[in-house]
């Protein structure tokens, strides 16, 4: 009987350590799941942000490029001056009668047949959120409105100050959201979660609320309209992108002349002055800082609560003061005889470990700002020989452009030195920011935390910094603050504490990269000032996924951008392969493709860990790389009568070309007058030694403008390069454009005309 009653208990624990044993061999197998699925989202959220930072690099680089050759190109008229003013220095300041002239909305009929929304001044609660219900229903607001609601927004932006101090006092929470980008969803989800703003529902929403996405004139708009309503409760920080030269590149310009054809021009010229007058920071209850990008070991709030941040019009170059003739000569002369130690252009060959910025301080600020441990120092330079590197380098970037463009090369020569073009500036203008201003400002729109301690130049952006811990505990215990709370990076799941939760960053715009490929997030502060978390998704059919499945979705996304980033260089690459191919087997092992793919993009990415899903290897773990180099060719949009080579230089420079195409086109009208192709045809030509007559630049004009309207759009522009390089990879190398002579007879050649 007792043996009979212990063989249920026996038979129990057996059972019991059965489903023991399987619960820990489930519990193991979902440890090691879930940690690869991990791993894949870390090397694809890797793949989204090196691409995304590669090409903010690209964008400061082109204008820099820009800016210098205007810098030292001095325009023989008066016609001349103001379109060059027009194309590359806007970043000047528009004066008070100019902007009066931009906002003239009351010139702007609204017709009978408009069904959009209208608004009345002064703007009521009722007008904003009529706004808002207009916009979701993909109704358009009329320009006269739009001028309107500008104007007002910028005469309320000139009275405040640069950091706004808000408190938690007046009301019962104060929300703070992160980068928008243009993404409307996300903005009404927001409102519909968290509830409109009023008097007891404060916001602060910390710049980039433009460019990327394809709503970024709503969002503007609505966060004009609610701030205009309540403008002790809601407000506004500027962000790196509240920059002309930055929405040229990154869709906002695009936009805009898109949506108003007629009155583009007036509204992107007002816009360029509103985002000036943006305050730069916000503090709640004296305690928690909320700025865009983060700080540095220079920041300095006292600084930057008393500089004119309306002479901050873009972050992207630091423009020096205006001289007059005799000042610009007496500088030309003592840099002749001595100024050894002066930065040097981005395109100067310098330190391989630390990419060159344009953003990055001088030896001697650096040092005395006490980043110099981070900087690289070079040996100074004799002033000739800086003054031969820099003409070598710019002839070595316009050889490449006029290669394309088919203008003939002619022999090299001595060339003269160039005049600086701020020795014929107007003196009156407004005088520009400090350096130590311009630069507070770049830190606090373009910064980055990191984990390491210090601070050092934010290389991976091409501007501002990359702050450390104890960069933040410096300044929290400086001004008495508990809390940093910045945007600028977008994060998986829509925010980030670091630091010792010291410095949070709030990111709003969901689905950032790729339909599930981030949570957006806002954080609302009480009275306690203790941060609460509120994360979304606006797009539904996220929630409709798996894990697994969300993860591969974005994963394929971000393999499809990294394989169109690879073929874009595949001649370099190819070239690369070739060094660890020293018997011309076309197998390299894996490390070596390693090694040759990360020296050729400079992504920082775990190329080991992507390979298998890059390229398939043999059975003895050697890689053809000529025709995985086929296969990245094939994978890409079909593109007829197109050669596989010429395929690449578009990819590679797609971008580029069409920031190019809007900065020539100085009046956004979305075509290329031929004055506007005259004066910087001249610009190229000057730098180029190449003596181009009116006739031959009209002659080049008709070529590239291939239906015969007078003037050149995007799609002619862009056809121009890929005939011109179709031309040249028919010819023999020396007979592409370049070989000939420079007299009038051969200036209309062009690959274009053929």
């Amino acid at each position: 009987m007792g043996s009979g009653a212990s063989n249920p208990h026996r038979f129990t624990f057996q059972n019991a350590e059965k489903a023991f044993k399987a619960a820990a061999l489930i519990q193991r197998w979902f440890r090691r799941c879930m940690a690869r699925l991990e791993m894949r989202r870390h090397c694809t959220w890797s793949i989204f942000q090196s691409i995304e930072y590669a090409g903010q690099q690209d964008q400061v680089k082109l204008h820099d490029f820009f800016s210098y050759l205007v810098d030292h190109f001095t325009p023989s008229s008066h016609n001349e001056r103001d379109l060059l003013n027009r194309m590359f220095t806007e970043e000047r300041s528009p004066q008070d009668p100019e902007m009066e002239n931009c906002s003239d909305y009351e010139s702007v009929q609204v017709p009978d047949s408009y069904t959009g929304p209208h608004l009345s001044f002064p703007l009521l609660r009722e007008h904003a959120i009529a706004l808002v219900e207009a916009f979701r229903l993909r109704q358009r607001l009329h320009a006269r409105y739009v001028l309107n609601l500008l104007h007002e927004a910028r005469k309320h932006l000139i009275q405040l100050p640069n950091i706004n101090h808000v408190s938690t006092c007046y009301s019962e929470e104060i929300t703070v959201c992160g980068d928008l980008h243009g993404q409307l969803d996300d903005l009404i989800l927001i409102f519909y979660k968290n509830g409109l703003p009023s008097p007891e529902r404060a916001y602060v929403f910390n710049g980039d609320f433009v460019d990327r996405g394809k709503d970024s004139v709503d969002v503007l708009m609505v966060l004009f309209a609610f701030m205009l309503v309540y403008p002790k409760e809601f407000h506004l920080n500027r962000g790196n992108h509240e920059d002309h030269a930055v929405n040229l590149r990154y869709g906002f310009t695009k936009e805009v002349m898109q949506k108003y054809k007629i009155h583009g021009k007036k509204i992107l010229k007002i816009l360029q002055d509103v985002f000036c007058w943006l305050p730069l920071a916000t503090l709640v209850d004296e305690k928690v800082l909320i700025l865009h990008g983060g700080v540095s070991d220079m920041t300095d709030l006292e600084l930057l609560a008393k500089l004119d941040r309306h002479k901050i019009v873009s972050t992207l170059r630091y423009k020096t003061r205006k001289e007059n003739k005799k000042q610009a000569e007496e500088k030309r002369k003592a840099n002749q005889t001595g100024s050894a130690g002066s930065p040097s252009p981005w395109f100067l060959p310098q330190s391989r470990s630390l990419p060159s910025s344009p953003l990055r301080p001088s030896a001697h600020s650096a040092h005395r700002a006490g980043r110099s441990s981070s900087v690289p120092c070079s040996v100074p330079l004799d002033p000739k020989e800086l003054s031969r590197r820099v003409r070598r380098s710019v002839d070595l970037e316009l050889e490449r452009c006029r290669q394309q463009a088919g203008v003939p090369v002619i022999s090299e020569e001595e060339e003269p030195e160039p005049s600086a073009s701020e020795a014929d500036s107007d003196a009156q203008g407004r005088p520009e920011p400090s350096q130590e201003e311009w630069r507070q400002v770049v830190d606090i729109l373009w910064s980055d935390p990191m984990a390491q301690e210090g601070c050092r130049a934010n290389t991976v952006r091409g501007g501002g910094c990359y702050f450390g811990p104890n960069v933040t505990e410096a300044l929290l215990q400086k001004y008495n603050l508990q809390l940093l709370i910045r945007s600028h990076e977008c994060k998986p799941e829509g925010y980030e504490f670091c630091h010792g939760r010291k410095v949070l960053t709030i990111f709003s715009a969901s689905n950032y990269y790729e339909v599930g490929s981030n949570r957006g997030a806002y954080v609302k502060l009480g009275p306690a000032l203790i941060p609460h978390i509120v994360q979304f998704q606006a797009n539904k059919a996220t929630h409709t996924l798996t894990t697994r499945q969300r993860i591969s979705r974005v994963e394929e996304s971000a393999l499809t951008a990294l394989r169109a980033k690879l073929f874009a260089h595949s001649s370099d690459l190819l070239a690369e392969f070739k060094k660890h191919d020293q018997d011309n087997t076309g197998l390299i092992a894996p490390s070596d493709w390693a090694a040759a793919v990360e020296s050729v993009l400079r992504l920082g990415l775990p190329w080991r860990l992507l390979r298998p899903q890059l390229v398939n290897s043999l059975p003895d773990d050697k890689l053809e790389y000529k025709s995985w180099l086929g296969t990245l060719a094939q994978k890409q949009p079909s593109h007829q009568n197109i050669q596989s080579s010429l395929l690449e230089v578009l990819y590679r420079n797609r971008s580029n070309l069409e920031t190019i195409f809007r900065i020539i086109d100085s009046d956004h009208s979305g075509f290329i007058s031929l004055d506007e192709f005259r004066q910087t045809w001249k610009l190229f030509s000057c730098h180029m030694k190449a003596d181009v007559t009116d006739d031959c630049v009209c002659d080049l004009a008709r070529s590239i403008d291939f239906n015969r309207d007078g003037r050149i759009d995007i799609n002619e522009f862009l056809e121009a390069f890929r005939l011109v390089g179709q031309s040249c990879s028919k010819a023999d190398g020396s007979a592409c454009p370049g070989a000939t002579s420079t007299n009038s007879g051969d200036c209309g050649r062009s690959g274009a005309h053929q």
